[in-house]
């Protein structure tokens, strides 16, 4: 499948322009407690975290100031697992993370707080990869398990072959592309690669992987996509919205259904459409069923704290997610995004009321 070649902030111009109009005038988008259309909150939100929630918090945050001119919205794309570290410190409002807050971390909430989850997208994790010539490359979770842990070397190894039977695949040697940082994109591909691959998969599940030693890593899902387009023989994971930014070719995976299936934001969606959250909000989407599902699909939080300090951060976390909530969700499938299913998102925005100060 090859993707379409643009730069990020050019897409989220087009998103911006394209679905203006729409967000404006949307009669269903204003959550309760706060709602984006144009609210009594004035100051500044800093937050950091998940770089697969850049694209669409950068679009939102730009149509947001229409509607909220006196808010100032600030997102660094350091990576969820930084951007926990700097929620746990207070340094920021709230962070985005691809991952619940794992068991090792849970001592850093401060004494007391109580972290609400506030799911705001889905989307797919792209397996890019950059190979001149060929297309519409399919693969599975046994085959990516082996290549990712170094035991398939070469692109004409005879596991891949037999995915691909009508493909010319050269001998050339398979590059790693993996994240440097602690992330939630690395989290959710090892969960993938757990649940679907099996005993074929033993390097298991985390923020941060061993990979080996060959692998090149890169910072961001910005570093590893310029890794994988600079280097012929390259594959690696990455959130689809990035890929599709930086002009990548990426493959169709075999689902839970036996069906091979490209990254979308239609296929994303497919595969959220059959998760129930827990009632935190918690959930996972990395191999749901449905013929078309996209195995390889994840979520991202805004992970805000229950207790604000004063009731002026109330209200501009309440105004900010009640938009990404709302009308924000329609910025997200010319993103290369997926919105979040309605049961989900509804008991998000009812969740807007649990932040109190």
């Amino acid at each position: 499948m090859q993707l379409p070649s643009s730069r990020r902030l050019t897409a989220a111009g087009v998103v911006l322009a394209a679905v203006a109009g729409v967000a404006a005038c949307s009669s269903n988008s204003t959550p309760p407690g706060g709602g984006g259309s144009g609210s009594s909150a004035s100051g500044t939100i800093n937050a950091s975290g998940s770089t697969f929630q850049e694209n669409f918090q950068q679009a939102a945050i730009q149509q947001f100031k229409s509607t909220d001119p006196n808010v100032t919205v600030n997102y660094a794309p350091i990576g969820s697992g930084s951007g926990r570290a700097a929620f746990y410190k207070n340094s920021v409002l709230f962070a985005g993370s691809d991952s619940p807050i794992p068991s090792s971390e849970a001592s850093q909430v401060p004494s007391g707080k109580k972290v609400l989850y506030f799911p705001v997208q889905v989307g797919p994790i792209a397996l890019a990869y950059n190979l001149p010539g060929v297309k519409g490359l399919k693969l599975d979770a046994p085959t990516l398990a082996k290549i990712f842990q170094g035991q398939i070397k070469t692109w004409n190894d005879p596991a891949i072959k037999a995915l691909n039977p009508g493909l010319k695949l050269p001998s050339t040697s398979i590059t790693l592309a993996v994240r440097s940082d602690s992330s939630g994109t690395t989290d959710n591909f090892s969960s993938y690669l757990s649940k679907a691959g099996g005993s074929d998969w033993k390097l298991g599940t985390n923020s941060i992987i061993n990979w080996p030693s060959t692998a090149r890593a890169g910072n961001g899902g910005s570093g590893v996509a310029q890794i994988i387009k600079s280097t012929q023989g390259a594959i690696g994971y990455v959130d689809y919205s990035t890929a599709t930014a930086s002009g990548l070719s990426a493959a169709s995976v075999k689902n839970a259904a036996g069906k091979y299936v490209a990254p979308s934001s239609t296929t994303a969606a497919a595969a959220a459409s059959h998760v129930t959250p827990s009632s935190n909000l918690t959930f996972s989407t990395v191999d749901e069923p449905g013929a078309t599902s996209y195995p390889v699909t994840y979520q991202s939080w805004d992970l805000v704290y229950a207790k604000q300090p004063n009731a002026k951060d109330v209200t501009l976390l309440k105004a900010y997610l009640g938009y990404l909530l709302g009308q924000g969700q329609s910025l997200l499938k010319s993103l290369n995004l997926a919105p979040l299913p309605s049961s989900i998102d509804a008991k998000a925005k009812a969740q807007l009321n649990k932040i109190t100060s």
